[in-house]
């Protein structure tokens, strides 16, 4: 989110999307194709078609790395933002205006992608003792994998080698309650992050994102 405009119009589609009707969202979406997600991506890779590209809501961050990552994933935070679990102006906007069959297709799309990326380059380090003291106050392994890019569900993000500003602030949004456009409601995440400090969240953020992932940005010909 860029402007002031661009929030209010954001807002208004946020607001807009609670009255949509229950048909806008097919209820009995098939398996994701990728191939259909050709043409409903256009509205994605704006931001995440852009190597390095930034979102300044609710403060600045790279917007994160979505080639490669799993497919269930995508789907089920697509699905959060357009129910509002997630609120973000800007992706609840654009989850409002798709079916469940398009969710399927771009999560499909995306995961896909992550064949045709160069990944970012990262490394494979021990953390550092206060470090792996938090990694194992938060159980992370247990869920994310012991390399933290294998998910023991794929409903479940792959954390390594994603931008440390973008970890933060997911983070913190699981901290944040009671605002009507920043927060994530999901009750285990709410759980978790609620043992840390937004020093210690920072701390986790940036050694998740220095690990070797598979992740990376799928440019687009229009953006090279």
């Amino acid at each position: 989110m860029k402007t002031l405009s661009s929030l209010l119009c954001s807002l208004g589609l946020a607001a807009a999307a609670a009255f949509l009707p229950l048909t806008a969202h097919a209820q009995d979406a098939q398996p994701g194709n990728p191939a259909a997600a050709a043409s409903k991506v256009a509205m994605c890779i704006g931001c995440h078609g852009i190597p390095g590209y930034r979102s300044s809501f609710p403060e600045i961050h790279k917007v994160p790395l979505i080639s490669g990552q799993n497919a269930k994933y995508i789907e089920t935070a697509l699905l959060a933002y357009r129910k509002g679990d997630r609120k973000h102006p800007t992706m609840r906007g654009i989850a409002a205006s798709l079916s469940d069959q398009d969710i399927a297709d771009i999560s499909a799309y995306y995961e896909r992608s992550g064949a045709s990326v160069q990944p970012v380059k990262g490394r494979s380090v021990e953390p550092s003792a206060e470090v792996a003291a938090l990694l194992n106050k938060g159980n992370c392994a247990s869920c994310h994998g012991n390399d933290l890019n294998t998910p023991i569900d794929g409903s479940y993000p792959k954390l390594a080698g994603q931008h440390a500003d973008y970890l933060y602030v997911s983070l913190r949004s699981y901290q944040t309650s009671n605002n009507a456009v920043v927060g994530r409601n999901n009750p285990v995440m709410v759980a978790q992050v609620s043992m840390f400090t937004p020093a210690e969240l920072k701390a986790l953020s940036a050694y998740l994102a220095g690990l070797q992932g598979s992740m990376g940005v799928l440019s687009q010909p229009l953006f090279k």
